[in-house]
Parts: C-alpha cells; sequence; structure tokens
C-alpha cells in the first residue's frame, strides 16, 4: 500500500546539544508526527514563497506582544521579511509600553486576580503588568506623538510610520522595525485600546484638531492589494481581526498564493480563527493552487523555530 501511493517512511530522529536550527527543523521533517511535520512544512513554505512574493504579510495578536515574542516579531520586520503589517490595538499598547520602560513581569496563569487587581497589577496569562507601566506610558507616548502631529486628518497607519520615527532606537520594537525597514503597519481595530483611546482624550486635553481616518489606510490597502503584480504570501500568528483584515483585503487579488497559519483555536465551531486556508479558499480569499500549511501550537514557541529558519535562509 505505501509503495502505491509513493510515500515516504517516518523517520527515527536523534537530536544532539549542539545542532542548528536547519538541523532540528530536519529531524522535525523526517519524524512528521503530528505537528512535526506541519511546522517542516510551514517553514520549507515560507522559505520559497518569501522568495518569490512582492507582497509579504505578517500579521499577528496583540497578546503576543506582552512576551518577548516582541523582539522576534520585530528581527522578521528589520530583516525585510515582511512588508505589511497587520494587527491589533494591543500589539500597539504593549510594545509602546515597553518603549517607554514599562516592566512586565514573570507571573502564573493561577495567580489571584482580587489580589493582583489590589496590589495594582494587570495580568495577561502568566504575564504581570503594574498598572504604571501600561495606561500612563501609552498616554505619555501618545501626548508627545500628538504634539508632532498637530492640527490634521491621518490614516492610522500615517501615524504609526510617524510614531515608529520616534521609537527606531529600541531594536525589540516593532513599531520602530517598520519604520527602520519601510513597512507600512494596519491596525482595523485601533480604537479597541489605550492607543486609540488616547488619541482621542490627549487630542482633547492638548486642544489638537486631530481627526482619524481609516478610510486613508483602506486607499493604501487598496493601492497594495489591488495590484496582481506578483504574488502574495502571509504568516498569519492567531485569529481574530487581524487575521480576517489580512485574508479579506487578499480576495481583492483573486487570493494568497503562499500562506501559513499559527493557531490554537478549533475549526469545529466555525470560527473565523479556527478556520484553515481550504475554508478561505471557498471565499477567494486563498487560492485554490496555493501552497499552504496550518500549525497548532503555542506560537511563543513555534514562531522563535520559524524565525530562526528563516533569518538562517539568507534573511538576515
Amino acid at each position: 500500500m505505501t509503495s502505491q501511493l509513493n510515500l515516504e517512511e517516518v523517520k527515527d530522529c536523534r537530536v544532539k546539544p549542539s545542532m542548528t536550527v536547519a538541523e532540528l527543523v530536519e529531524c522535525y521533517a523526517g519524524m512528521h508526527g503530528f505537528m512535526a511535520g506541519h511546522l517542516a512544512e510551514a517553514i520549507s513554505l515560507l522559505r520559497e514563497g518569501v522568495s518569490r512574493s512582492k507582497l509579504r504579510v505578517l500579521s499577528f495578536t496583540g497578546n503576543l506582544v506582552a512576551t518577548g515574542l516582541r523582539g522576534v516579531l520585530a528581527q522578521l520586520i528589520d530583516a525585510g521579511l515582511f512588508n505589511v503589517i497587520i494587527t491589533t490595538a494591543g500589539a500597539l499598547d504593549h510594545d509602546i509600553a515597553r518603549f517607554m520602560g514599562g516592566r512586565y513581569l514573570k507571573g502564573r496563569f493561577e495567580m489571584d486576580d482580587e489580589e493582583l487587581y489590589s496590589k495594582g497589577y494587570h495580568r495577561l496569562g502568566n504575564v504581570l503588568i503594574p498598572l504604571d507601566s501600561y495606561g500612563p506610558l501609552v498616554e505619555k507616548f501618545v501626548g508627545e506623538l500628538i504634539s508632532k502631529l498637530g492640527d490634521g486628518e491621518y490614516g492610522t497607519y500615517e501615524i504609526l510610520r510617524i510614531a515608529g520615527n520616534l521609537m527606531k532606537a529600541d531594536q525589540d520594537s516593532i513599531i520602530g522595525a517598520a519604520a527602520r525597514s519601510g513597512a507600512y503597519i494596519f491596525v482595523p481595530g485601533w480604537p479597541d485600546g489605550a492607543f486609540g483611546t488616547a488619541l482621542f482624550t490627549e487630542a482633547q486635553r492638548l486642544g489638537v484638531k486631530l481627526r482619524v481616518n481609516y478610510f486613508r489606510d483602506m486607499e493604501k490597502l487598496a493601492e497594495i492589494f489591488f495590484s496582481k503584480e506578483g504574488e502574495a504570501l502571509a504568516l498569519i500568528i492567531g485569529g481574530g481581526i487581524s487575521k480576517h483584515h489580512t485574508i479579506w483585503w487578499a480576495q481583492f487579488r483573486e487570493g494568497l498564493d503562499w500562506v501559513v497559519y499559527v493557531t490554537t483555536a478549533v475549526e469545529y465551531d466555525g470560527s473565523l480563527s479556527g478556520a484553515h486556508p481550504r475554508e478561505a479558499v471557498s471565499w477567494g480569499k486563498v487560492k485554490a493552487r496555493a501552497k499552504k500549511a496550518v500549525v497548532y501550537g503555542d506560537a511563543t514557541i513555534i514562531l522563535p523555530i520559524i524565525a530562526a529558519a528563516l533569518l538562517d535562509n539568507g534573511g538576515g
């Protein structure tokens, strides 16, 4: 049966302390089961897709930026591997808070939230954030940013480019990395967090006539996605609005040519977060002939392996 289907055999993996990431990925490819083969396939797909695609989208959720994965995301952007970033308001908040010196601390999922609140801590999973390391720092930064912006109408991608210019010195900043590399950042849910709220409240406090017009972002997105020139790739980490915004705009260029999903969500509840690329094919958001892979697992474990493999492949 195996010979009739022309299938490869599963290979036993033997690790060594000094093995490189490339050797580890090769080991995953050989052992195959269960997500190991998916991860190896995703890396192979991304390596080829990055080299061939003109449009390369990195999509991720804000919770990841509260972890040390923030630096890995910045590396991928700095290396020029991705030229369009689509994320959430929380990603902006955490990136700015860390840039401003916010202290994010190692906690535990099981900690008493009532006690944490009484002692002045937010909890995000097993990461603790002192109250004064979050909202007040974002508000302070936004106040300085608004002073730079002055009166006028902006798209969020334009505001974030100016913010990135202020954050360039932070090598682990995602917004700073986008400004350094020339990548565009789009945040469709921009009001849904400290950054968006502070744009409103600080403009009011400072008496600045600032207007945010997301239609300007859509004009830029249309300019980017409506072009049929070259191929398009997306690495989509997590789900929600950042995932959907990515594949929604991809349909206007007849779908993505290369796509990798990294997720913990299942598809059996009909959620967008859990939907596989094959479902997106039915919407015209991913091409039927596209090369696609889904990796189930925690992005804080998976993405550093993907990033190291891509960067080792000439990305920087």
